[in-house]
């Protein structure tokens, strides 16, 4: 499985100390090489910077060929390389927070993860709990609505009922 990662991700995961879910869902994870600098930048917290710098073997960073895309030119750095990188790998997902960078992965038919999705697979999967993770979030400047937060808990909660109502049948 090839994916993608974005810096938002990689940045708000490492905050809440859950960064090594990339890993446990998809085991090799892909990044151009402005996120790692985006990751390396002085106006990053100081938990990402210690990370990044010391980074695990399964974070590979890949050069993307300069893109002449003016689609892709109108996002940041990160996100052009990352759509760049996914394209030109046929990355089976991305993963990436910001709007237009995910309207234009989409555009391009590229499959994208977002970070409470991301966070909401991983406790489907026994990795985390959603609740704490979600509480977790929500005390950094990660931004997405209630209402969004709101569907992955009760689907958390629906799937942990189907757990309790097959344990007990």
């Amino acid at each position: 499985m090839i994916v993608i990662a974005d810096t938002t991700p990689i940045n708000y995961l490492v905050i809440i100390e859950q960064v090594d879910i990339l890993h446990e869902m998809y085991g090799r994870v892909l990044i151009p090489q402005s996120v790692l600098t985006e990751l390396q930048s002085s106006d990053t917290p100081d938990a990402v910077r210690e990370w990044i710098a010391e980074s695990p073997e399964w974070l590979e960073v890949r050069q993307v060929i300069p893109t002449l895309d003016t689609a892709l030119r109108k996002l940041g750095p990160g996100e052009c390389e990352a759509i760049a990188l996914a394209q030109e790998l046929h990355a089976d997902a991305i993963v990436m927070d910001e709007k237009d960078g995910r309207q234009e992965a989409i555009r391009r038919n590229l499959r994208v993860i977002g970070t409470l999705r991301l966070l909401s697979d991983a406790a489907e999967r026994g990795l985390l709990d959603l609740v704490e993770a979600f509480e977790r979030l929500q005390q950094t400047s990660f931004r997405a609505s209630q209402q969004l937060y709101q569907r992955f808990l009760n689907l958390d909660a629906e799937r942990k009922r189907g757990d309790a109502s097959r344990d007990n049948g």
